[in-house]
């Protein structure tokens, strides 16, 4: 009886108010869920600040104590070198001191044993 005292107009009015209810009621829904995912997602971003915010810390711990390792590793490879440049310099003047009178003194060992040879040869 309502419905056939009202217009046209005034149906399609009310058939417009209920789907803007129902779209607004289908929105807050939707918002609700958006709310309650971003307070997850805030949720999430803050355990993972605190998480990872000391292994963060340990690892600039870790690097600097490398680098200071790597310092000193190099500061110990430098000083290898100096002492090999070292010794190698002192073999070269070891080998030139001592080559020569070497050689001269081989060479008089050899050349006294053929003397004796021929000597012992010759009785």
């Amino acid at each position: 009886m309502i419905a056939a005292s009202m217009t046209t107009g005034e149906v399609a009015a009310l058939v417009a108010a209920i789907a803007a209810a129902v779209l607004s009621l289908g929105l807050l829904v939707v918002l609700l869920s958006l709310v309650r995912a971003l307070a997850a997602l805030r949720q999430t971003a803050e355990e993972l600040r605190v998480n990872t915010l000391p292994l963060v810390l340990e690892a600039r711990a870790a690097l600097g104590q490398a680098n200071a390792d790597l310092e000193r590793v190099d500061g110990l490879l430098g000083t290898a070198e100096s002492i090999s440049a070292t010794v190698d310099s002192a073999s070269k003047l070891a080998y030139l001191a001592f080559s020569n009178p070497a050689i001269k003194l081989l060479a008089f060992s050899a050349g006294t044993g053929r003397a004796a040879r021929a000597f012992r040869k010759r009785r």
